[in-house]
């Protein structure tokens, strides 16, 4: 009886190690905890580059809004039937700066933003950052990530400012950023939160001139191999952004007379666009999802004064901040997530509820399908 009683102990245990591993899993789950996942460096290749930037590229008022008389005839007047040379972060496949890496189709509602950038907490990013315009003194700036002053990518006086707070015109900058456990989703958040990059040099005219960009971070453990979170099956960025060319470093003053008033509000309002992700009028590609997909929208805004913005989803509801809303309050710089699980088949309005914005252009469309 010995040897069997023996067999029967050893088998005990090697059945219990891995129910009480299973255990500790599923009790690790059902307190919102997720497994570890191993640190990642991640590195991107990413330049400013001039580009000549179509504000309305399928035409104007694509998302087909009545408009009476004198606005069709502002319109004819406005910033957005108008081209702009601007610059905008774009990334490349390696260091060399050859060859621009395309980007997905599911991302192309990006627009004007600059490259997506993913982490998990723990992990560590790496900018190889270049310098193609013939702007002066560029540079990255992430909010949310950790860095060491050399990485902080915006000058101003202190000790520890480096290279990477003026990137000038054809030289290279690495950037280390960090991803500590601040820098992630807190106990209330989702799974994923965002974050923003910018140039900082001289803020307000980098910005509007293009030079912003999405940053997701997620919990350690809680994505899918191609970094998506675990639970949601499609994500969408969208920057609410008024551009004010006569702010940009490419206004070309000598166009104008040279007894003008370039103060004169009404000069900065025929150059100001009100736009998603650089776009108007409903030219924003289709934002399209399936009912009933768990949908996570990531939503920011620009840094002009009126960069205040109302986002409205028609047809449709989230949750944000805890609560159900068909509307997202953003300020001048502030990021949001918001989940929707969508049940309204059809093709619907996503626009900024300001007045002076939706008149503006400041729409686009969004279609659920079966």
């Amino acid at each position: 009886m010995e040897p069997h009683s023996r067999f029967l102990r050893i088998s005990a245990l090697v059945v219990t190690i891995p129910l009480a591993g299973a255990l500790v899993a599923l009790n690790a789950e059902a307190h919102g905890q997720v497994p570890q996942s191993p640190a990642k460096t991640r590195t991107y290749y990413i330049a400013a580059d001039e580009v000549v930037w179509d504000y309305a590229p399928d035409g104007r008022n694509v998302a087909g809004l009545p408009m009476p008389e004198e606005e069709l005839e502002a319109q004819t007047r406005s910033a957005a039937g108008k081209k702009y040379l601007k610059a905008i972060y774009r990334e490349y496949t390696d260091s060399t700066f050859k060859t621009l890496k395309p980007r997905p189709p599911q991302w192309a509602h990006l627009g004007i933003l600059g490259p997506l950038i993913r982490a998990e907490v723990g992990d560590t990013v790496k900018v190889v950052f270049r310098n193609n315009t013939k702007l002066p003194w560029l540079s990255m700036h992430p909010h949310g990530l950790a860095y060491a002053k050399d990485s902080e990518g915006a000058m101003y006086e202190g000790p520890g400012i480096g290279k990477g707070a003026h990137v000038q015109p054809g030289e290279t900058y690495t950037y280390t950023w960090t991803v500590p456990e601040r820098a992630g989703p807190g106990p209330d958040d989702p799974s994923s939160i965002l974050w923003m990059y910018h140039s900082h040099f001289t803020e307000d005219k980098e910005i509007n001139a293009g030079l912003l960009g999405p940053i997701i971070v997620s919990r350690s453990g809680s994505t899918k191999p191609d970094g998506t979170p675990n639970d949601v099956d499609r994500e969408f960025v969208t920057a609410f952004a008024n551009f004010d060319e006569t702010a940009s470093p490419y206004f070309d003053k000598r166009r104008y007379p040279p007894n003008l008033n370039f103060t004169d509000p009404v000069l900065r309002q025929l150059n100001l666009v009100y736009t998603i992700n650089g776009l108007v009028e409903g030219n924003l590609p289709m934002i399209t999802m399936k009912k009933g997909e768990r949908v996570r929208w990531y939503l920011l805004a620009s840094s002009n004064e009126d960069d205040v913005h109302s986002v409205h989803w028609h047809g449709q509801t989230v949750i944000y901040n805890h609560m159900r809303t068909d509307v997202v309050n953003l300020g001048p710089m502030m990021m949001a997530v918001a989940d929707m699980v969508p049940d309204n088949v059809g093709t619907w309005l996503f626009h900024c509820h300001v007045n002076e914005h939706l008149k503006g252009g400041m729409v686009a469309r969004f279609t659920v399908v079966p």
